[in-house]
């Protein structure tokens, strides 16, 4: 089972408001997903990022790769870093 870290739209029209999950390669965008990570709002000013460290350090451990979107969202919020420190594990 690949997994992948990823956006889950919600919202309305035109007014979108993410989940970041952890869902198998396979399934859809907005269908099942394995685990809840966090939150992202792009409407409001600045952006509001929700992300559980914890979670995503979790899933990344794991093999669970990113796409570029999340990758963007974990880098801003210094979690790709420290999953990258040698002297965390």
């Amino acid at each position: 089972m690949a997994v992948k870290i990823r956006l889950q739209r919600f919202g309305g029209k035109k007014h979108p408001i993410y989940r970041v999950v952890a869902a198998d390669s396979h399934y859809p965008r907005d269908g099942r997903y394995l685990e809840i990570i966090g939150q992202y709002d792009p409407n409001q000013k600045p952006a509001l990022i929700n992300v559980d460290e914890a979670k995503a350090l979790k899933w990344l451990d794991q093999g669970a790769q990113p796409t570029d979107t999340v990758k963007n969202i974990l880098s801003k919020q210094g979690i790709i870093a420290k999953f990258k420190d040698p002297k965390r594990k």
